[in-house]
């Protein structure tokens, strides 16, 4: 089996000084890209993962949650300019909009692509794939309600013609932890064809994975310089900070 760190990013800024929490200075990011190369990492979208056996040795998973404007500015250019591919969650009820769940929280309201915006995106750096219709804690949804909001991110996928990976982020890495709800749930996310399905964890995962439904992720924060970034690249959890 192959360590395959899958790392989670949000949104972005231009300043350092506001590089917090969900929020990543892209010269922070650039600078973990710069790294990412210079290591000889090659980064996958997860229709490649799902027909391939084997990986390199140096394999990452790079996700952009929520699909902000910031990831638009930011991000996309660089990922071009290093040569690696990524993966964006889509919350499909907020297009256009802002990551309302964030904002009524108190926290300062970020910008959500369109649907033009999402078209716009090259194929062969950036793949779409689900983050839910309408944002929920998925482990607080009856049966209906889970397949409601399926069916509303269906309609929003046809009507804007997204062509979307079928592999599902949580909302806030949330989903049922006992039994028999979670079994009931994993057979839903099936029934509905998604391939996987992503928590947060904070550990690397290993490839070929052994459940496509709680494969973890790591989580990069604004506050992360270069060795935490490397740290969690290794290891996932921080134990030294």
């Amino acid at each position: 089996m192959t360590r395959l760190p899958v790392l989670m990013y949000h949104n972005f800024c231009a300043q350092e000084e506001a590089s917090k929490g969900l929020t990543l200075a892209a010269s922070r990011f650039e600078e973990q890209l710069m790294y990412l190369r210079s290591k000889g990492y090659q980064s996958f979208f997860l229709s490649e993962l799902s027909v391939q056996k084997a990986l390199p040795k140096r394999s990452v998973v790079l996700t952009f949650d929520d699909v902000t404007v910031s990831q638009w500015e930011f991000a996309v250019p660089l990922l071009i300019k290093y040569g690696f591919k990524a993966v964006f969650f889509v919350p499909f009820a907020y297009l256009g909009q802002n990551d309302a769940w964030n904002a009524s929280s108190g926290a300062a309201a970020h910008p959500i692509m369109t649907a033009e915006q999402l078209r716009a995106l090259d194929p062969n750096v950036i793949e779409l794939a689900h983050h839910s219709y309408a944002h929920p804690r998925l482990a607080t949804l009856t049966s209906e309600a889970l397949q409601q909001d399926f069916d509303q991110a269906q309609q929003v996928m046809a009507a804007e013609q997204l062509s979307i990976f079928p592999a599902l982020a949580y909302p806030y890495g949330n989903f049922p932890r006992q039994q028999p709800e979670q079994s009931r749930f994993f057979t839903q996310l099936q029934e509905n064809g998604i391939a996987f399905g992503f928590r947060i964890g904070n550990t690397v995962s290993r490839f070929p994975w052994s459940n496509p439904y709680i494969i973890p992720r790591i989580d990069i924060k604004g506050e992360d310089h270069l060795l935490r970034f490397r740290w969690k690249l290794r290891w996932g959890r921080l134990r030294l900070w």
